[in-house]
């Protein structure tokens, strides 16, 4: 596998964590009503937010990839 292709992936997954972490804060204040399970659905939101920022920042700053 490539390094651009490889790059492509890891932001990839950044991108879907994202996702996740929206769906998550969404059901989590709208659509669910026990408060042990909201604040286990804002918990992985917030920690997959972190995550996914943390992976775009080092798919950012890495640079091009030379081929």
């Amino acid at each position: 596998m490539s390094p651009g292709l490889l790059k492509m992936w890891i932001s990839l997954t950044g991108i879907g964590l994202m996702f996740i972490a929206v769906f998550s804060i969404y059901f989590s204040r709208y659509k669910v009503k026990n408060k042990i399970i909201k604040m286990i659905l804002a918990t992985i939101a917030y920690i997959s937010m972190i995550i996914a920022g943390l992976i775009i920042v080092f798919v950012v700053f890495s640079g091009p990839v030379q081929e």
